[in-house]
C-alpha cells in the first residue's frame, strides 16, 4: 500500500485498516489525485478477476476497470471520471455502472466513491466501494436451477436453445391468457468466423462467453437470455412497452462494443440485432423467425446495430426498410 498515508491511512493503523478491508465482500480501492491505484482488496480481485500485484501503481484509466454507464459510454476520461469527479467537489457519489472484468466481459455493480482528505483538509484521493448488482445475484440462482434441470449451455453460462423455446412457450401462454406483453431479441456476433480464423477457436469461445454475460448483465433479473446457436443469442424480455424493448436493445448493442478480451492482442466485437414485440397469434416458431429476420436486416444495413418492425421508434434505432 505505498503512499496509503497520505491519501487517508495513518501510519500506525495502515494494518488494521488493511485488514478490515481485505475482509469486506465489497470490491473496494483507493486512487490518489493522479488516479493511481494505491490499494486494492480482495473482494475487488474477486469481482473484477484482477489481482493487486495487476493493478497497484497503474492509473484506474489504464485498461484496467473501464467503467462505462448503462448506456454503453466509456467514463474513463478525465471529464467524466467519477473519482475525478468526487475529488474535484469534494462530495460522495452512487451510481451504477458495468465495470471490465479481466475475462473480458461486463460486470453490473453498484459503487459509492468518496472523497479521501490529508491532515490539513485537502482531498487527496479518493475511496470507492463497489458490490455486485442485486440481479447479477439473483441471475446465479437461476443458472444453478438451469444446470439442476439440463437447460444451460455449458460454453456461456447462459440458457440453452431447449430453454429458450420453453420460455417462449411460456411467455406466449401468458400473452394469450391475460395479455402480458414481452419482446424478443435475436442477437448476432458479427464477424464471428474472422475472429476465429485470426484468434483460433479458443479465443472464439471466449468471445461468445463475453458476449453472453455482457448480455446477461444488462437485462433484469426475470428475463432470460439463451444461447440459440453458433454465435446467436436469444433474450426474452417480459412485461415492458416496445420503448422499453428498443431501449434495452440499443444498450446491450453499446456495452458489447465496449467489451473487450486481452489475450494479449485486444480482440472487440459487435452484435447485430433484430428486435420484436410478442403478438397474441404468435408461435415460438414464428416469433424467433420474425426476430431472425430482423437480425439479418440489420447485418444488411451494415451491421452493429437495432433493427425492429415496431412502429413507434424514437430511441436512435433503425427500420426494418433501413
Amino acid at each position: 500500500m505505498a503512499e496509503a498515508s497520505n491519501v487517508g491511512f495513518s501510519a500506525g493503523g495502515e494494518e488494521f485498516y488493511r485488514s478490515l478491508l481485505d475482509n469486506l465482500s465489497d470490491g473496494v480501492y483507493l486512487v490518489d489525485r493522479q488516479r493511481r491505484i494505491i490499494y486494492w482488496n480482495r473482494g475487488a480481485e474477486r469481482l473484477t478477476g484482477y489481482s493487486a500485484a495487476e493493478v497497484v501503481g497503474r492509473e484506474c484509466s489504464a485498461g484496467v476497470l473501464c467503467h462505462v454507464d448503462e448506456e454503453g459510454h466509456l467514463l474513463c476520461p478525465a471529464e467524466t471520471c467519477p473519482a475525478e469527479e468526487v475529488m474535484r467537489r469534494g462530495t460522495t457519489l452512487e451510481r451504477r455502472v458495468f465495470l471490465h472484468h479481466r475475462d473480458g466481459h461486463r460486470v453490473p455493480v453498484f459503487t459509492r466513491i468518496a472523497p479521501i482528505r490529508n491532515q490539513g483538509g485537502e482531498v487527496s484521493g479518493a475511496l470507492e466501494i463497489f458490490s455486485d448488482d442485486s440481479a447479477a445475484l439473483a441471475a446465479a440462482e437461476r443458472i444453478r436451477r438451469l444446470e439442476e434441470a439440463s437447460l444451460l449451455d455449458p460454453l456461456t453460462g447462459v440458457g440453452n436453445r431447449r430453454f429458450a423455446g420453453l420460455e417462449l412457450a411460456n411467455q406466449l401462454a401468458r400473452l394469450q391468457r391475460y395479455g402480458w406483453p414481452f419482446g424478443v431479441m435475436f442477437l448476432d456476433v458479427d464477424h464471428f468466423k474472422a475472429i476465429n480464423d485470426a484468434h483460433g477457436h479458443a479465443t472464439g469461445d471466449a468471445v461468445l462467453s463475453m458476449v453472453a454475460k455482457t448480455i446477461a448483465g444488462a437485462v433484469r433479473s426475470f428475463d432470460t437470455v439463451c444461447r440459440w446457436g453458433g454465435e446467436e443469442f436469444l433474450a426474452v424480455l417480459s412485461n415492458l412497452t416496445v420503448r422499453d424493448l428498443l431501449t434495452r436493445a440499443e444498450q446491450i448493442r453499446r456495452l458489447v462494443e465496449q467489451s473487450a478480451l486481452v489475450r494479449p492482442a485486444v480482440v472487440g466485437v459487435t452484435v447485430s440485432v433484430g428486435a420484436t414485440m410478442a403478438r397474441e397469434d404468435d408461435t415460438p416458431e414464428s416469433l424467433v423467425e420474425r426476430a431472425d429476420a430482423l437480425m439479418y436486416a440489420a447485418k444488411r444495413a451494415g451491421r452493429n446495430r437495432v433493427v425492429s418492425d415496431a412502429t413507434d421508434l424514437g430511441v436512435g434505432v433503425a427500420r426494418e426498410d433501413t
